[in-house]
């Protein structure tokens, strides 16, 4: 898949684990729905100041909307990733910061020498 399937799939993927609809992030990115809805559908591309509002308003690093993340697909989520849909998007992102923290404590406690 290329960089603009993969933005596009992204988009999609992480509206939806924001619970962020087309016309919401419209909103927030301070553009149309129907552009929204364009990109979404991949017969329009957003501009790179566009991509970096819609980054900060999906809580993820502008880079990552264009990475291919196996088993993230939209409409291609297991059973793990649904039920951390269900979360409420500030709680599931809290605990993923406290999760990611703890792991790296670990690391650095199981690299640091003796």
């Amino acid at each position: 898949m290329g960089l603009k399937e993969n933005f596009v799939q992204n988009l999609k993927k992480f509206r939806k684990i924001e619970s962020i609809s087309q016309a919401k992030l419209a909103t927030l990115c301070d553009t149309d729905l129907s552009y929204i809805g364009q990109i979404e559908m991949g017969k329009r591309f957003p501009s790179i100041k566009l991509i970096e509002k819609m980054a900060v308003v999906l809580d993820v690093e502008a880079y990552r909307l264009f990475m291919e993340e196996p088993g993230m697909q939209y409409g291609d989520l297991d059973e793990d990733d649904d039920f951390l849909l269900k979360i409420p998007p500030k709680t599931r992102n809290r605990v993923i910061k406290r999760l990611s923290e703890a792991l790296n404590d670990c690391v650095k406690q199981t690299l640091s020498p003796q």
